[in-house]
């Protein structure tokens, strides 16, 4: 038997995150230190209430009060789920977003594979600003479409020309990511203002408004300002979100879509997201998850606990002479690859190719046993991402390493 040609491809540029995770788990046994900050797989345990509210309905299970909650349910989810999320949802975004506009989703992946499925024809393009995660190629690909890259500003916030010069009649959506993975940006609402004036432009234009669907994961986990809404400033807006990070339940698979409450044909789009919900064997989201997260619209994780260590990553990554962008939310530090004597400023050769750097700086951190995702996987050549979801003894320890590293990294030859 063959394996898909499509899979094949998708193979052989598979996710570097997983591999590095993967040798990571290698490297400690062999080892035992590793300082790994490859992949954004939170440590920080579930906020008290989600273990209470489990053991509440553990226990209603137990006496038997609780009969048919495991079974199947509309594919849209529980009623009462969804009505809660709503508000919830109407609270983030600053509209009403009715109950019938909430779709639960196996997890942010499962949603965007939902959305995609439900918005794409075959050769339809989704515009993505880079660097992005590069998983979404992938969901985009499944359903038939094709990804577009719009290069970013040197600050990693949108650069709405480009956006624009990537429309074309062909445009099913833009997808954003804010706060941002794998750079920490939020997009401040005045460019979420002109993304949908831009949008809205080119509706005028073609006849086609393009979707803005938003992966917000992270919506819950910025520093110091809060992240714009995004369902009511534009007419054809989706998001998407989670709950892996903000109450640290990645392995439970378990969040929304919500339909903005002026979409176009909203009532269809919904029916299309729960029929795909169904097809594309998800069938529903998790029972027991979804009546946990119900009980949990007003928890999260300790946001500052992540902001300490964004402080003491800074700090270690200073001492080593490494730059970065710094982070306004989420919890990851995308760092530039340093300068090496002689290269340029992306730590390649003056004038040569950068693009297999940060490939190459991330194979001398693992000689010192650091772990980070090379830039090139999120479409950002010369840069490296490192998650700082691990304990603040990891990374005070990594001090050394780093600049060990750093130092070997610019001593050895062009």
């Amino acid at each position: 038997m063959a394996i898909a040609l499509a899979v094949k491809e998708a193979l052989s540029s598979s996710s570097m995150i997983r591999k590095m995770f993967e040798e990571g788990a290698e490297l400690k046994k062999k080892y035992g230190t590793v300082f790994d900050f490859s992949i954004g797989n939170p440590d920080l345990e579930p906020p008290p209430a989600f273990h209470r509210v489990f053991a509440e309905f553990a226990e209603d299970d137990r006496r038997g009060l609780s009969k048919g909650s495991h079974g199947y349910m509309s594919n849209a989810g529980f009623a009462d789920v969804r009505e809660a999320l709503a508000k919830k949802a109407s609270a983030e975004q600053g509209c009403e977003i009715p109950a019938s506009r909430i779709v639960m989703a196996a997890g942010a992946a499962g949603g965007l594979n939902v959305v995609c499925k439900s918005i794409l024809n075959p050769g339809d393009e989704l515009v993505v600003p880079k660097p992005y995660f590069m998983e979404y190629r992938a969901y985009v690909s499944n359903h038939g479409g094709k990804l577009v890259e719009a290069p970013t500003r040197p600050d990693f916030n949108l650069d709405l020309g480009a956006v624009e010069e990537s429309l074309s009649e062909k445009t099913a959506a833009v997808l954003v990511n804010s706060p941002h993975n794998p750079t920490g940006v939020v997009y401040p609402e005045k460019d979420i203002a002109a993304l949908a004036a831009l949008l809205r432009g080119h509706g005028e234009k073609t006849g086609r408004y393009p979707y803005l669907v938003a992966d917000e994961p992270y919506r819950e986990i910025a520093y110091g300002l809060t992240v714009p809404p995004l369902l009511c400033a534009y007419e054809n807006s989706i998001v998407v979100t989670s709950y892996s990070k903000s109450l640290s339940l990645p392995g439970e698979r378990i969040g929304y879509i919500a339909v903005g409450p002026e979409a176009r044909e909203g009532e269809e789009l919904v029916a299309a997201l729960i029929y795909a919900t169904r097809v594309l064997g998800f069938v529903n989201a998790p029972a027991l998850m979804q009546r946990i997260v119900a009980r949990l619209t007003g928890e999260r994780v300790a946001v500052g606990t992540y902001e300490k260590r964004r402080e003491a990553f800074m700090n270690v990554l200073d001492g080593a002479g490494i730059e970065y962008r710094k982070p306004e939310g989420a919890f990851y530090l995308f760092c530039k690859v340093p300068r090496r004597a002689g290269g340029n400023a992306a730590g390649g050769a003056a004038g040569g190719d950068d693009s297999g750097n940060d490939r190459a700086f991330s194979d001398c951190l693992k000689k010192h046993l650091v772990l980070g995702v090379p830039g090139s996987s999120f479409g950002a050549p010369g840069w490296i991402r490192f998650a700082y979801c691990v304990d603040e003894s990891v990374i005070a320890s990594s001090a050394r390493a780093f600049r060990d590293a750093v130092e070997e990294w610019r001593a050895a030859p062009l």
